[in-house]
């Protein structure tokens, strides 16, 4: 297959935010042409702690909330000439994507979006901070969807995997895959993974930038492989699917900090 087939389809499906537009200006700024950037809302707030408070329980998800509010604004604070540096160097680009790209939609597993991509019919979709795909959507048309996660899988699934390496003395283990999408929370088949080196400048809040540095040209090539009909699984164990992490606890944040010197 060739990759400047028109008739060869990709689309992003993401959340909002700055994150999600920086991996779409890099892919269209390297070669490749996005059919259409589907946004979905984000959950809503008191739905998303609710859930969480069911599976983690009251005390971890408020000491979750109280890192969110009281640490991550003044890591960010901490790495903002870091932070200019790291975009520079990955010429990071969050300029707004035009108008009549974008789709939004409720939700990945809406009607509404599946109908886009039923009409569409890509042969990969980028899956991009978003809700967990159903099985309903997975299915919906014959092509690839492949994510770029903050993580290397399956040791470190879920939330913030940089981090949590680190925390574990397992820099083997930090850095970024990209991997198929199944129904489960980063348990697809792996195409391609990059590590990373974090330098003492870093913190939680700059880790899943050099994340996206490093994944990007992976998630690039991992595109041209599929359309290409030309890709391999890497890792594909599903007796090993590793660990789910979540955001830290304030206390935990704190105590690796002090005792772990993972900032």
């Amino acid at each position: 297959m060739d990759i400047n087939n028109p008739s060869q389809k990709i689309v992003m499906i993401c959340g909002p935010g700055e994150y999600p537009i920086m991996v779409y200006n890099y892919l269209i700024e390297n070669g490749l042409q996005i059919e259409r950037l589907i946004i979905e809302q984000p959950v809503n707030t008191q739905i998303f702690l609710k859930r969480r408070i069911k599976k983690l329980g009251v005390l971890n998800v408020l000491g979750q909330v109280l890192n969110r509010v009281l640490i991550v604004p003044l890591l960010k604070i901490e790495a903002t000439k870091r932070l200019l540096i790291i975009k520079e160097l990955g010429q990071l680009n969050s300029t707004p994507a035009k108008n009549d790209i974008i789709s939004k939609v409720p939700s990945v597993n809406s009607t509404e979006c599946l109908n886009i991509l039923q009409q569409l019919k890509p042969e990969v979709v980028v899956v991009v901070n978003t809700r967990i795909l159903g099985n309903k959507t997975l299915t919906s048309i014959q092509g690839k969807f492949i994510n770029i996660h903050a993580g290397i899988t399956p040791n470190y699934r879920g939330w913030h995997g940089g981090y949590w390496a680190l925390v574990n003395n397992d820099s083997a283990n930090c850095g970024t895959t990209i991997h198929l999408v199944d129904n489960g929370i980063d348990t697809g088949g792996v195409l391609y993974q990059k590590k990373i080196n974090p330098t003492n400048q870093d913190n939680y809040y700059t880790y899943p930038f050099l994340q996206l540095i490093a994944g990007l040209p992976i998630l690039k090539k991992a595109i041209k492989d599929i359309l290409n009909e030309n890709y391999e699984i890497k890792i594909w164990n599903k007796n090993h699917e590793g660990n789910l992490y979540y955001h830290p606890t304030i206390w935990e944040y704190i105590s690796n900090r002090l005792n772990k010197k993972v900032k």
